[in-house]
């Protein structure tokens, strides 16, 4: 940073000066248990030569927190893709079934708030479309966090649920599909060029709760990108300018995936290999009955405890997929 002409190139600057921090503090994080590490082992020591059981059971409950600690650490370190370090946008939109699906959706979306909660993330909802009876026809979360969409974008995928529908009088077994996109989220480090001239915006009456004023004015905004076709929304706010800018973010979001997937794609056509299709395939299934299980497809991952998973236990899932894909 002390070199000449370091800070000419402001947004390039600016880059590197985020890089070197997040550098900084991942060694940082390591020499803590380090330190810990080596502490624990000298009080270990002391304890075993005056023979203090009750102290070296207080000590292997330590070793414990810092084998966890490590473990996460351990993770991390395969987040090396060059957006994991990015906040992640989820969109999730029921599949065919109705109310059915829709709420399965709504189940999705609990369950990916709590786990954002649970990993202390901040989670701002950007869209949200009540169904008519229950559930809802889509909705847009961005999770605020460092490495958000690293951990999450494992979540990428088709999500199926098998259970007795509450809503189904004769009480029959039901299955229903969701599917989850998961966007990085762009920060002041990346930048989308979008023309004004590409756009068409409308408004509309956002539908659902709410109360008189978000029902009965035109807050919700759509937003078209003509060039490429994209749609986005929001209708969460009561403000139609602040759903104009949650829309925006959306968009850029989608754009910056959308062309990097474009670029991917030539490349993949120019070398002559055939692209795996990720998305649109079956990634989980939550059987609720006969029986409980959550099955990943992908790396065959099998946890009985569906509610468990529902309220925002994925850390295993995200762990094997992220291990799989390093192997």
């Amino acid at each position: 940073m002390a070199e000449p002409g370091f800070w000419d190139r402001p947004e390039e600057a600016q880059r590197t000066v985020a890089e070197m921090k997040r550098e900084k503090r991942t060694v940082e994080e390591w020499a803590v248990e380090d330190r810990a590490l080596s502490g624990l082992a000298e009080m270990v020591d002391l304890a075993e030569s005056e023979g203090e059981q009750g102290m070296l059971s207080e000590l292997s409950g330590e070793l414990d927190g810092i084998e966890r600690r490590i473990s996460d650490l351990q993770l991390k370190s395969l987040l090396s893709g060059e957006y994991d370090r990015l906040g992640a946008l989820v969109a999730i939109h029921p599949g065919a079934g109705g109310t059915e699906s829709q709420d399965w959706a709504q189940m999705l979306f609990r369950m990916y708030m709590r786990w954002a909660e649970r990993h202390g993330y901040t989670a701002n909802v950007l869209d949200l479309q009540p169904g008519e009876e229950a559930g809802v026809k889509d909705a847009v979360v961005e999770i605020t966090g460092d490495y958000a969409y690293g951990y999450l974008k494992a979540e990428s995928g088709v999500h199926r649920l098998v259970r007795i529908s509450p809503y189904d009088a004769a009480q029959r077994r039901h299955t229903s599909f969701s599917s989850v996109f998961v966007f990085p989220m762009v920060d002041e480090t990346i930048t989308v060029d979008i023309a004004p001239a590409d756009l068409r915006v409308d408004t509309f009456r956002a539908s659902g709760a709410g109360g008189q004023h978000v029902n009965k004015t035109e807050s919700a905004v759509r937003i078209t990108h003509l060039p490429t076709g994209l749609v986005v929304q929001s209708q969460a706010e009561r403000s139609q300018h602040r759903n104009r800018d949650n829309a925006m973010r959306i968009l850029r979001s989608r754009l910056f995936l959308h062309y990097q997937e474009r670029e991917k794609a030539k490349s993949e056509a120019i070398a002559g290999t055939k692209k795996d299709i990720d998305f649109g395939s079956q990634i989980r299934s939550y059987v609720l009955q006969p029986y409980t299980m959550v099955n990943d497809h992908r790396t065959e991952l099998k946890i009985g405890d569906v509610h468990r998973v529902l309220d925002g236990d994925l850390d295993p899932f995200i762990d094997a997929y992220l291990k799989r894909k390093e192997a």
